[in-house]
């Protein structure tokens, strides 16, 4: 898969200097929208191996609006916390909302799930896969910032997958965070019916 360096600048955080990379695709690219943008927040120098790397994919509802229907907001902190603690790393932050259903599409999803089904049924029920999210363009990210093995901050065996299958090395490291009230049943439902390593 290709990728377009679009531009890139330092982004100051209460983390620590990151610098920011926004990423486009080539324009008709089956299965992307046109012009859409993808992100990868990067720390120190990231070539080589064993870079310290988290695939996060956008959650509007979780990052933005501060829902705590997922762990998604904590998962995107711990990372960073991390990447600066460490002071070598990259964040590659995906635009694949919902899974890769799309903002509207969780929504309905959360109505499903107030009547009583999980996370995972919801989205068959709305016509969907239980998960849609892809990894190659992350890996076309990490290879274009020199990185030629991960050390991954993640849960998701499908993402290890996902970038191995793209020519990516990985080692996996775990990556939970405290999860709400709210948010139990459906950290329950990664493990027991994603894979998701506990």
């Amino acid at each position: 898969m290709d990728v377009v360096r679009y531009s890139e600048a330092r982004l100051p955080t209460p983390r620590g200097e990151f610098r920011l990379v926004v990423y486009r695709l080539p324009d008709h690219m089956p299965g992307f929208a046109d012009g859409e943008e993808h992100v990868a927040m990067v720390m120190g120098d990231v070539t080589g191996d064993d870079v310290l790397t988290r695939v996060h994919s956008s959650c509007f509802t979780g990052e933005v609006l501060g829902s705590l229907r997922c762990d998604c907001r904590d998962q995107l902190d711990a990372a960073l916390a991390r990447i600066a603690a460490e002071g070598r790393g990259v964040l590659v932050y995906l635009v694949q909302e919902g899974r890769g259903i799309g903002l509207g599409n969780k929504v309905r999803a959360y109505a499903l799930q107030d009547e009583g089904v999980d996370t995972v049924e919801a989205n068959l029920q709305l016509g969907f896969d239980a998960d849609l999210r892809s990894y190659d363009l992350a890996a076309a990210i990490l290879r274009d910032l020199g990185a030629t093995s991960v050390r991954l901050m993640t849960n998701n065996p499908a993402k290890i997958s996902g970038l191995e299958r793209n020519g990516m090395k990985v080692t996996a490291e775990p990556h939970w965070v405290g999860v709400t009230e709210h948010a139990a049943d459906y950290v329950e439902v990664k493990k027991a019916k994603m894979g998701h390593l506990g």
